[in-house]
């Protein structure tokens, strides 16, 4: 349990660290109450933004969704000899990892590193970390709403039941049928992607993304996911969170600018798979 604390000390102080890596406004005169008041109202419209923007979608934003779709269904045929590979090698991985993809996950562990990240940013008063503290409230909010709804009504059981990966059992209240998608990996991407994007610097990005990783990856070693739960919950993150950020952009609320990000999308062409990162 020490050995995840001191990983979590380590990613706050990485945050905090990558400050070089943004561009600051000088420190706000407004009262703290005044800011909390202020980012609170930015969490609440950046999760009804979140929410309502499937109204406007366009023929690309649909085109997207249905190639999201084929690309799970194709993912999904390798769930279940995904699942036996990866009971093979789960006793070889560091118990560290392990530790820290299990911790990482939770719920407690999200709330004490996103708090520590905002009160830095409120007390402080760094407007580049409150930005991304409510980024990633916001998007946590949104994507677990959608992740707890979706689990529940779709009720698809977990590798550790050993009913295969094309059992469903809709709107039961068992934790073990509660497999699609990942609850655990929708927070760490979160709030890795929200992190992330701060940063100019490819190597903090990369490092960032490697933290989140460890999740989605320990999920399926541990046999609690099939590999379309983390993949799926990996989607929504991303979708979620790009949204909720380009929403902030464009209010203007925030007056530091970031220069360089990278913005992310699901392909799938020929026998690949996977995520094309832009700059």
């Amino acid at each position: 349990m020490k050995r995840v604390l001191y990983f979590f000390i380590a990613l706050c102080s990485l945050s905090i660290c990558g400050q070089n890596e943004l561009s600051f406004s000088e420190k706000d005169s407004t009262a703290t109450w005044d800011l909390l008041k202020y980012d609170t109202k930015n969490i609440v419209q950046g999760v009804g933004h979140a929410f309502t923007r499937p109204v406007y979608w366009d023929k690309k934003d649909f085109k997207n969704l249905t190639t999201i779709a084929v690309g799970v269904f194709a993912l999904s045929l390798a769930d279940e000899e995904v699942n036996r590979y990866a009971a093979k090698q789960v006793e070889g991985f560091p118990q560290i990892g392990r530790d820290i993809g299990f911790w990482f996950g939770k719920p407690q562990a999200f709330f004490v590193i996103n708090t520590g990240l905002y009160g830095y940013g409120l007390f402080t008063k760094n407007e580049a970390v409150r930005k991304t503290s409510v980024l990633i409230v916001s998007s946590a909010i949104t994507s677990g709403i959608i992740q707890s709804i979706s689990k529940t009504a779709i009720g698809r059981s977990r590798p550790t039941v050993n009913e295969g990966s094309n059992e469903f059992h809709p709107f039961s209240s068992e934790s073990f049928h509660h497999s699609f998608p990942s609850g655990h990996t929708v927070l760490s991407v979160t709030m890795a992607h929200a992190i992330a994007k701060q940063f100019d610097n490819i190597w903090l990005k990369i490092g960032t993304y490697t933290l989140g990783s460890i999740t989605p990856v320990t999920r399926v070693l541990e046999g609690a996911h099939w590999l379309t739960d983390v993949a799926v919950g990996t989607v929504i993150s991303i979708v979620v969170v790009d949204s909720i950020d380009k929403f902030l952009s464009n209010q203007e609320g925030y007056a530091y600018k970031r220069n360089k990000q990278i913005n992310w999308n699901f392909a799938v062409s020929g026998n690949q798979i996977g995520f094309i990162g832009t700059f």
